[in-house]
């Protein structure tokens, strides 16, 4: 490559870096300001940083509460996603059976459905049930998203490991269960390890669902981020603040997962 290509080629990283950070960087910065700093005009790139908005929104139970349910309700979603998505995937990878194409369909149709459509019903029966205001409720509705989404990564994943191991495990006479283990497990871990993220970030940044399904018990950390707007007031610090403390999760479970996609990527398949 040229050295002009090259600086061309990074010049358009960089753009692309600060255009998709700088909302989170202005977001950061925004909770260590004053009300009076947010919307002083032109903004201030300089200021005196506080903690006020931090210690205000550590201060309401509501807050810690909120989180808190995020957590049960994302880590639990993800963890059952996982769990129940990564065997399917694999049959779906590696074994043909009647209704094959028809399932993989209905997989696939699940996250062209439009939420906003579903909500009157989800909560129709959530509230038949008995469920309104329960993890539970939140638990089972996101999985029924992210299940589609583990199985349809993790199918491809599986796809492209040689089925050549397979057999050689059989020769060794490995049972079904164990090469799914030993085998798809170790070196399907990347796609299994982006598919836990997407699964967690989609169930803890979540909306719609938690604001119908809920009530004041299990609230979600970005249903309590919008309950400090009202008609008379915008607290930006808090929300900027409350923001912060959301993203703050899903970036560390991220940067956790990632190693171990790097880990899948560099195994190998030999014994």
């Amino acid at each position: 490559m040229r050295p002009s290509s090259s600086i061309l080629h990074a010049l358009g990283l960089c753009a692309v870096i600060i255009f998709s950070m700088f909302p989170f960087y202005w977001m950061v910065t925004a909770s260590f300001k004053t009300q009076t700093d947010i919307l002083a005009s032109p903004p201030l790139w300089f200021f005196m940083p506080t903690l006020d908005n931090y210690r205000a929104i550590f201060a309401d139970s509501k807050v810690i509460g909120a989180v808190g349910n995020s957590l049960i309700v994302a880590s639990c979603t993800t963890a059952l996603a996982v769990l129940l998505g990564a065997p399917a995937a694999y049959a779906l990878a590696r074994f043909e059976f009647r209704g094959k194409g028809d399932l993989w369909f209905w997989f696939i149709s699940n996250r062209m459905i439009s939420p906003i459509v579903l909500a009157l019903p989800v909560y129709i029966l959530a509230m038949q049930a008995r469920l309104l205001d329960t993890h539970l409720v939140l638990i089972l509705i996101y999985l029924t998203f992210n299940l589609p989404i583990v199985v349809w990564i993790c199918t491809d994943q599986f796809k492209s490991i040689p089925s050549d191991l397979e057999q050689a495990a059989r020769l060794d006479g490995a049972d079904q269960f164990t090469i799914f283990r030993k085998i798809y497990l170790p070196l399907g871990a990347p796609g299994i390890a982006v598919s836990a993220i997407f699964s967690f970030i989609f169930s803890w940044n979540e909306l719609l669902y938690a604001l119908v399904l809920t009530r004041k018990n299990v609230q979600t950390a970005p249903v309590v981020a919008t309950s400090f707007m009202s008609g008379y007031e915008l607290p930006w610090g808090k929300i900027m603040a409350t923001g912060t403390v959301i993203v703050l999760p899903v970036t560390i479970f991220a940067l956790i997962v990632s190693r171990h996609m790097v880990r899948g990527l560099t195994m190998g398949a030999t014994k």
